[in-house]
């Protein structure tokens, strides 16, 4: 490990690389605090007031500025292999299908993404959205490559050792490539096979999109998936619409189809992402009525050796081992995001599985997102959020007491991907929480504009870690990684090198579990528990408390959580760092730095 470094994280955003770096840096034993990269002399600014040994910048919009790299070293993350330039790194190698990509740490100098070579990473390419290469890949790769410069600081420092000039590196296969644009990504429906869109979109995932067009109005495509021609379309021309599932909107190509998940629409009073048949859900309903667009509907358990496949895009999925001990719900929604409707056919798909006689119930969220709680989105685009709010929660809520009525049989929450807000709460409804290395969990509300929450947390934290931690962990409000969770009992388990080895391993263990002989007794001792927590104080008492709290939140005089909603929806411009993240601008933080050393 590095010698204990003081280190300025300058960012666009606390993004998911940025609070995974905050967060090992700091367990790592070194002095990190963090500072928005809003203008020059803001920047100029906090590196004066933090004096760092050194800069790491793991996502920025525009160039340091040169009063700082010429005075302080400054290490660039760049989401590209050694010799890579430019900011659509990513979308470059996702579109034109690269087999591998890697994450280079490097010098900041005159030319953007140009300057020595510290430290780099490389990783096979999957087949995924940018979103999901980033969060996964990706940083993990800039965290080894992060954590490689760090250590080689002070050997820099002493004059024994000097990085790489990129004119000097022989074998950099990366070149310099301009910011991709709409011309690049754009789609011919007529002449692309399936492969190709999912391409194009996914290369555009999270941002910017693909911009193109849905019954005839201008959007820009998100969330892309491979798809199959129902029957009786076979013969569609490509870029028709064929039919709708989950929020998603099947459409031919010239070899097959795609399901599109989300979009943007360009003449909506609503400029961010929604699910594509709620964004245009009134041109949905006349297709539908038309019978144009049919609603395909999804299969929750498959038939016994049925191809997934074939079964096509669907949020959710229910499998059960051979012998029935182990049944498995799977749940993806993007971004982790649970909006009312989403939450409702979670809580039907429990009840599925709770008629199914199986001992062990494993909870697999999505790979990127295990949850992160209320959708905020359609919050936002309903005609009355506070009344959207209330929903959301009450769904939620719903889904959470299910979870905690399966009295008959153990259940796990397997966090394969991050954790935010609510989204915490729903996995600690559950008998076990395992999480994948690397999850980073932000188990708290207040960042959105001084939420209190529900979700039972009243309940669920203080059983984990007892009333005192439970205050502190809500107080904290910064990202806490799994490991860290699991050692502060907040979950049971922290395990798999990637992720491949935590789901080999959670089905390993979830089967132990279901075979041990002492599973009974366990079952029996869990309802009894239950029952004795039930008389009390009942889960409906915690749920009116915490439910009576959040009705000022959405409805009170106070609209803190509708301002904070708002601007994290339409991605508002940081106008400040908040003093949790930036330190170096708590008042007296010199003297108690000094004092605490």
């Amino acid at each position: 490990m590095a010698a204990a470094l003081r280190i300025l994280l300058l960012t666009h955003s606390f993004n998911g690389l940025a609070q995974r770096l905050f967060a090992e840096l700091a367990a790592d034993g070194h002095e990190a605090s963090v500072e928005f990269d809003i203008a020059d002399s803001v920047t100029e600014e906090a590196v004066a007031l933090f004096a760092p040994d050194v800069i790491v910048a793991p996502f920025l919009k525009r160039a340091v500025p040169e009063s700082i790299w010429r005075r302080h070293l400054t290490l660039i993350v760049h989401p590209g292999i050694v010799g890579d330039r430019g900011p659509s790194a990513l979308d470059w190698a996702i579109q034109e299908g690269e087999a591998s990509w890697g994450v280079t740490v490097l010098q900041a100098e005159a030319e953007m993404d140009a300057g020595p070579v510290w430290a780099s990473r490389e990783f096979p390419l999957r087949a995924a959205s940018k979103a999901d290469v980033y969060r996964n890949e990706t940083t993990t790769g800039a965290l080894a490559a992060v954590r490689e410069a760090l250590a080689r600081v002070p050997e820099w420092r002493a004059g024994r050792w000097q990085p790489r000039p990129l004119a000097q590196i022989a074998d950099a296969r990366g070149r310099l490539r301009p910011s991709m644009r709409q011309a690049e990504r754009a789609l011919d429906w007529a002449r692309m096979g399936s492969a190709e869109i999912l391409a194009r979109i996914r290369a555009a995932d999270g941002f910017p999109g693909v911009a193109d067009a849905l019954f005839g109005q201008p959007c820009h495509l998100f969330d892309a998936h491979p798809g199959q021609r129902p029957a009786g379309c076979e013969d569609a021309a490509p870029g028709t619409l064929l039919a709708r599932r989950d929020g998603a909107l099947l459409r031919a190509t010239a070899d097959g189809a795609v399901w599109i998940g989300h979009v943007r629409r360009a003449d909506s009073p609503h400029p961010f992402k929604l699910p594509a048949t709620f964004a245009f859900a009134a041109e949905v309903a006349e297709a539908t009525e038309a019978a144009a667009l049919s609603k395909l509907p999804a299969t929750l358990m498959a038939p016994a050796g049925a191809d997934p496949a074939a079964l096509g895009y669907r949020e959710l999925a229910y499998r059960e081992t051979d012998d029935g001990a182990l049944g498995v719900l799977s749940f993806e929604f993007y971004n982790g995001a649970m909006s009312t409707a989403q939450c409702r056919h979670l809580l039907a798909a429990i009840g599925f599985a709770r008629g199914r006689p199986t001992r062990v119930l494993v909870l697999d969220g999505g790979a990127g997102f295990w949850s992160n709680g209320i959708h905020l989105n359609t919050i936002e685009a309903a005609p009355s959020p506070a009344d959207e709010s209330w929903a959301n929660i009450e769904a939620i809520d719903d889904v959470c007491l299910a979870l905690l009525g399966l009295s008959d049989r153990i259940t796990v929450a397997a966090l394969r991907g991050n954790a935010g807000a609510g989204g915490c709460f729903l996995a600690l409804a559950c008998d076990r929480v395992w999480a994948r290395e690397g999850v980073v969990m932000n188990p708290h509300y207040k960042n959105m504009g001084n939420l209190f929450g529900s979700e039972y947390w009243s309940y669920l934290l203080p059983r984990r870690v007892g009333e005192d931690a439970a205050r502190v962990i809500m107080r904290n409000r910064l990202p806490l990684l799994a490991r860290q969770a699991a050692a502060q009992g907040l979950i049971d388990d922290c395990f798999g090198a990637d992720r491949a080895d935590f789901a080999a391993q959670v089905e390993a263990r979830a089967r132990a579990l279901a075979d041990d002989p002492g599973l009974a007794a366990r079952i029996a001792d869990k309802a009894r528990r239950r029952a004795a927590d039930e008389a009390e104080k009942p889960l409906a008492a915690y749920r009116a408390a915490e439910l009576d709290m959040m009705r000022r939140n959405f409805y009170g005089f106070d609209p803190s959580y509708h301002v904070a909603r708002y601007h994290f929806v339409l991605k508002s411009p940081q106008s400040w760092t908040p003093r949790r993240l930036a330190r170096h601008r708590e008042l007296g933080w010199r003297a108690r730095a000094a004092s605490a050393a």
